[in-house]
């Protein structure tokens, strides 16, 4: 397996991952998880890094608030959309772009970062848990990982219900990729043994899409879509529903020593 790259689809990716309903409750709920993390950071322009961030829709949000941020991708194609994005803004000067990817940028930058956003990449990587290591080499002493990776469990979950029983029993094993389905999504339990031993500390667990890829009458995802993103904000935090996201977010900051003396 190698990283995958999303250059041959980059159009689909941009419309499919914030232009239809799912998109949106994904948008607004990873943005109150961000605006969380923004409050418990100093108050003040954060030096942020969106790893794997594509065309940087959170990275020009962030930008807009007068945030530094360093947005990075594998993507020529992604990159090419965040630069016409970010053509003529006055925050433009607030993101600096990278064509590489997550393992490579310590040949690229230095320093640490305040916030930095991994979201939904993970599960598109040979090797998930090394870049995690890696990256959070970045992370400042006091700063925050926003986290957010494809759930395996929520996967099995939708499959049993849809009655793909024979895939499930198979082991939810795709060989090529299905629209922007990973062909290895993650299980949390992995995720957090992980992070337990590179030293940090998980503050807040939030389901993205508790409720939407559930629904039967999928009439309902735009007819009473205002209601039902109420429903996913309310439920987000709470289980059984927080462990049913389709995507799993978490916010992560690094423990801290303590001596006894």
């Amino acid at each position: 397996m190698t990283d995958h790259n999303f250059d041959n689809i980059a159009q689909k990716f941009v419309k499919n991952i914030y232009g239809t309903s799912k998109g949106k409750i994904r948008e607004a709920v990873v943005w109150d998880e961000l605006q969380h993390c923004l409050s418990l950071l100093p108050n003040r322009s954060l030096r942020i890094l969106d790893a794997g961030g594509g065309f940087g829709f959170f990275s020009q949000k962030l930008a807009a608030l007068g945030h530094q941020v360093v947005l990075c991708d594998i993507s020529g194609e992604l990159l090419k959309e965040a630069e016409k994005q970010l053509a003529g803004k006055d925050y433009q000067g607030n993101v600096q772009i990278l064509h590489c990817s997550i393992q490579n940028l310590p040949e690229f930058i230095d320093g640490k970062f305040d916030l930095i956003l991994n979201h939904a990449v993970l599960e598109w990587l040979a090797e998930p848990k090394q870049t995690l290591k890696g990256l959070l080499n970045f992370l400042s002493d006091d700063g925050l990982l926003s986290l957010m990776f494809y759930n395996k469990e929520a996967q099995r979950f939708f499959n049993l219900l849809s009655g793909n029983f024979e895939f499930v029993a198979k082991g939810m094993i795709r060989k090529k990729v299905v629209r922007l389905t990973p062909t290895s999504p993650l299980l949390e339990k992995d995720l957090q043994q992980w992070l337990e031993e590179f030293n940090m500390q998980v503050i807040q667990k939030t389901g993205v899409r508790v409720l939407h890829d559930y629904l039967k009458e999928r009439s309902l995802c735009e007819d009473k879509f205002e209601l039902l993103l109420s429903m996913e904000k309310m439920y987000c935090h709470q289980e059984p529903y927080a462990s049913l996201g389709r995507y799993t977010h978490l916010t992560v900051k690094k423990i801290r020593e303590t001596f006894l003396f």
